[in-house]
């Protein structure tokens, strides 16, 4: 509930917009309790919209800090988390971008993994950027069921060995705050805290961004909130895709220590962008009824770089050669 402020009095929320606002030279970034106090506010809806805009702009201009990002996550946590018992998961993968150049490959890659036991709670949004296509619907459209409760959650993880579950039913605070990217003009900072939350508290964490800078920022938040095991790539439009044509650079949490790896590109030449983002080519890749060499190679690399952080593998070249294998020995039928 909003707080009822006299004209004469300052709002209590107005010197975190200072903060953030006030010039060159006079500006600074939150600490991590000023993070937290900011949106905890924000969560328990004791914020004017007008400075909701503004603190979210003025975050999206500095770009946020890894303490920012602490805090955040830590306010944010306890609206995300199961209100159930024995919601378990493996690996925590969060899908916020959507895709507008490629198709969405890094989908195949899920359903190869939770078909080996790798089971995979996936969290995003959809909709608030025009011209993409998102997981859900994809989805949707290919007939897996999206979670509308934590019950459901759990259900689809035994009988699909993942789960979707939509920010606007885990948490619709947030997912408010998402759908003014169109409002705004400009993504919020909850893109990036969203990607941070990992609410079944799984042991193994994979995030895609989009602009290297973040990197750093993920990889430290990361190990500041106690992921001992997280790997952070610049995904393929900010999902967690390799992209095959370019080097891949990883940032990582390996049993609590930083790392840093780069996985050679897998071709010389770049691919073409899809002409069209046809979901029927996309199945009949799966079904192996058309070669899609871009397409199985993205999916076969992102499947590599979750058995390296799950632990399934220890090296590239190992992880790579199981990736093969998997893929190859895929249920075709699933699509």
């Amino acid at each position: 509930m909003k707080t009822s402020i006299p004209p004469s009095h300052e709002h209590p929320f107005a010197q975190f917009v200072r903060i953030l606002g006030k010039g060159k030279k006079g500006s600074r970034s939150l600490t991590l309790d000023e993070a937290h106090q900011a949106m905890t506010m924000i969560m328990d809806g004791e914020v004017e919209d007008v400075q909701l805009g503004a603190f979210l702009m003025l975050l999206r201009v500095k770009e946020e800090s890894p303490e920012e990002l602490i805090g955040f996550v830590n306010a944010v946590k306890k609206h995300c988390l199961p209100n159930i018992e024995g919601v378990d998961f493996t690996l925590d993968w969060s899908s916020y971008a959507g895709k507008r150049r490629h198709l969405p490959w890094y989908l195949l890659a899920v359903l190869v993994l939770a078909e080996n036991n790798i089971d995979i709670f996936m969290h995003g949004a959809a909709g608030h950027t025009i011209d993409r296509i998102y997981t859900e619907e994809v989805l949707s459209t290919l007939g897996f069921a999206i979670s509308k409760n934590w019950n459901e959650v759990i259900e689809h993880k035994h009988s699909q060995g993942f789960t979707y579950f939509p920010l606007r039913s885990m948490c619709p605070k947030l997912a408010n705050i998402i759908n003014l990217r169109n409002t705004l003009g400009l993504r919020s900072p909850v893109h990036t805290l969203a990607r941070l939350i990992n609410p079944t508290n799984a042991p193994y964490i994979i995030q895609g961004i989009f602009h290297p800078a973040y990197q750093p920022s993920h990889q430290l938040a990361s190990q500041a909130l106690g992921y001992h095991n997280s790997l952070v790539i610049k995904g393929e439009a900010g999902e967690i895709e390799r992209n095959p044509d370019t080097p891949c650079k990883s940032l990582s949490i390996s049993n609590g220590e930083l790392t840093q790896e780069e996985w050679p590109r897998l071709f010389e030449r770049r691919h073409l962008k899809e002409s069209d983002l046809d979901l029927r080519q996309f199945a009949k890749v799966w079904q192996g009824e058309v070669d899609h060499e871009y397409g199985i190679a993205a999916a076969k690399g992102t499947i590599a770089l979750a058995l390296k952080l799950t632990q399934q593998t220890a090296t590239q070249s190992e992880s790579l050669n199981m990736a093969d294998a998997l893929w190859e020995q895929r249920n075709r039928s699933l699509i």
